[in-house]
């Protein structure tokens, strides 16, 4: 059947009707009255979603380019950086450093383990002279569904006192309690097609005061990813290029739905949702990538021993069309990835649940009871 397609990948995640009709509207001025004022909305919206009082931008961009913003506007060549690399996305961050003539050094570990905030410390304790300028973390690896501790390790950066803590929360804003203010977190970045329920092309950068003291003396080149030109647009309800019109009046609708759900209620869907996974992953006696004390709320990646991950992917789409994400780099064949994250619903969990029951059973796969994976993700639906 056609257009029955359920994305059950960490992004781009399922769009909520609302949006889909918003972005079917004829576009509307950018340099418009009634634009203006909707960039308004959303930008205390996105404040509120953030939990700060500190500028939020929006960017053309995807959250790639986000986090890349986030670091070259507060650093200049050469300077010394920590970079947390714990798979796909932290090894990102390291080869960006690089590409921008930074002094990085990464503190790493096994991808499906979270990272050491010991080794932050460490690291952060001995810098006597402060010439570590930034620590940059990703706070969930999407790659591989660790949530890294992002509060004790920036407890560390707060305790040396001036280094920036840059944080990737790509897949963690809008569906984890990232308390921006109350952590005094410097540099914060996000992507539209994640919690957001929008599509790809935008990102957002949310700044401190103490960021933009670095950034008067910031030298790394940039032009149209200087957030300066941003900050100035946007306190004048505008932006300094032109945007994705129809994406930011689907953000417009977005984030009225979710300031409608309230944050506790969205951070407690994730977490439910979540727990829901893993039980039915458990019930089905397939190993999770993740410990469950360091489980992302936004993806839940599933090994497979013994088994392609890549025929279960392909035969959940060809049979159900349900997308499944998949390993990246050496991980690719060997892990599949469940997204539920941003607009998914119990229904869909317990949806994906049954047909992988199915799907695993036509594989072959005989080392589970059937229903056994329902049965446990309705547990904690009950």
């Amino acid at each position: 059947m056609d257009d029955k397609l359920m994305l059950m990948i960490p992004g781009p995640t399922p769009v909520p009707e609302a949006a889909l009709l918003a972005l079917a509207k004829h576009p509307i001025g950018h340099r418009t009255a009634e634009f203006s004022n909707m960039i308004g909305e959303v930008t205390e919206n996105l404040k509120w979603l953030h939990q700060t009082e500190n500028d939020v931008l929006t960017l053309n961009v995807s959250g790639t380019g986000a986090v890349e913003a986030g670091i070259i506007n507060f650093l200049s060549p050469g300077d010394r950086i920590l970079v947390g690399s714990n798979g796909k996305f932290g090894e990102r961050w390291v080869e960006v450093g690089k590409a921008f003539g930074l002094n990085v050094e990464a503190i790493t570990a096994e991808w499906g383990k979270p990272l050491d905030p010991a080794q932050f410390a460490e690291k952060l304790q001995a810098d006597t002279n402060k010439e570590i300028k930034a620590v940059i973390l990703t706070h969930s690896e999407t790659s591989t569904g660790v949530l890294n501790d992002l509060a004790t390790i920036n407890s560390h950066v707060k305790a040396h006192g001036e280094a920036l803590i840059i944080v990737d929360a790509v897949t963690s804003l809008g569906a984890y309690n990232v308390e921006v203010d109350v952590l005094g977190l410097d540099v914060v970045a996000s992507g539209s097609q994640k919690g957001y329920m929008i599509p790809p092309g935008l990102g957002f950068v949310s700044v401190s005061p103490k960021a933009w003291e670095a950034y008067k003396t910031a030298k790394l080149p940039k032009y149209y990813l200087d957030l300066g030109k941003y900050r100035k647009a946007t306190a004048k309800n505008s932006t300094p290029f032109t945007p994705p019109i129809n994406l930011i009046v689907a953000l417009h609708t977005t984030l009225g739905m979710m300031k409608k759900e309230g944050l506790e209620s969205i951070f407690s869907r994730h977490e439910r949702q979540k727990n829901a996974t893993r039980a039915a992953i458990k019930a089905l006696n397939l190993p999770l990538f993740a410990p469950d004390e360091y489980a992302s709320p936004a993806i839940t990646a599933v090994s497979v021993p013994g088994m392609e991950a890549d025929k279960i992917r392909s035969a959940m789409k060809k049979r159900f069309d349900i997308a499944l994400a998949g390993g990246q780099d050496h991980l690719s064949n060997k892990i599949f990835r469940i997204g539920h994250l941003g607009f998914v619903s119990d229904r869909d969990i317990l949806s994906c649940i049954a047909s992988l029951e199915v799907v695993l059973a036509e594989l072959g796969y005989d080392k589970f009871t059937p229903g056994a994976g329902i049965a446990a993700a309705a547990k904690v639906f009950g």
